[in-house]
């Protein structure tokens, strides 16, 4: 169940079924908050969605998020009813309450590497913001993509998860995702060559057919109409309501 458009200051917390399933607290464009959308959607847990106007933020917030962050995550059917906060603990949670479906490898070994694969990505997600809020040039964007088409290569997988997409997977790709955003705001400093990235293009082709991730999508012209009215001072986050 979602509550449909961002709410924010002033507004009243939306009355939610007293069942006992996790409310996420999220933005419909935010990268971080898609990653526990496509957890909790591979897992197939029940869930509410609650989404938030992050610039004038709703009093009610501080509630369930202390650090008035998204996504939060509240527990409601656990005692004390707590709040999880970042995307990662929170995906990572999610994999060990609910053991079907798992996102990370049994494997000891391959867990770490794939969680360090992720903490490596944070260099590519820090040049993205770079890049649309800061007029970034992009350089440090395409060596820090590098690492990841010769992970691809190295790992002889479809996948970085391997024959089906996993945590890896759905914890890199939200920022990928936008990349016609990267384009827009690059405009011909854009550089993302299908030869220099092969693998990579060849995961984005099948990521993006997969069933979890259209559960979660936005087009491109979605996002760039959103990436827009941020320019523009008039932030619609409800253009997918």
């Amino acid at each position: 169940m979602s509550a449909g458009k961002h709410l924010g200051k002033g507004s009243v917390h939306p009355a939610l079924p007293d069942d006992g399933v996790p409310r996420l607290y999220s933005m419909r464009f935010c990268p971080f908050a898609e990653r526990a959308h496509l957890a909790l959607n591979a897992k197939k847990v029940p869930h509410h969605t609650i989404y938030v106007n992050l610039i004038e933020k709703p009093e009610w917030l501080v509630d369930v998020s202390p650090l008035l962050k998204v996504p939060a995550l509240h527990l409601v059917g656990e005692k004390e009813q707590p709040s999880l906060i970042e995307s990662l603990i929170i995906v990572e949670y999610l994999d060990e309450k609910y053991p079907e479906n798992p996102l990370l490898p049994k494997d000891p070994l391959k867990r770490a590497q794939d969680k360090i694969l992720v903490e490596r990505f944070n260099a590519l997600t820090g040049a993205f913001m770079k890049i649309a809020l800061q007029g970034g040039d992009g350089a440090d964007f395409w060596p820090a993509l590098d690492i990841f088409e010769n992970e691809l290569g190295k790992r002889g997988t479809p996948y970085f998860s391997g024959e089906k997409p996993g945590f890896a997977d759905y914890m890199i790709w939200p920022w990928l995702e936008r990349l016609p955003v990267a384009e827009y705001f690059l405009k011909e400093r854009y550089n993302f060559d299908k030869q220099r990235y092969a693998k990579i293009s060849a995961w984005l082709e099948l990521i993006v057919k997969d069933e979890v991730v259209q559960s979660h999508y936005a087009t491109p012209e979605q996002h760039l109409a959103y990436w827009r009215s941020r320019e523009a001072g008039k932030i619609n986050y409800d253009l997918l309501a």
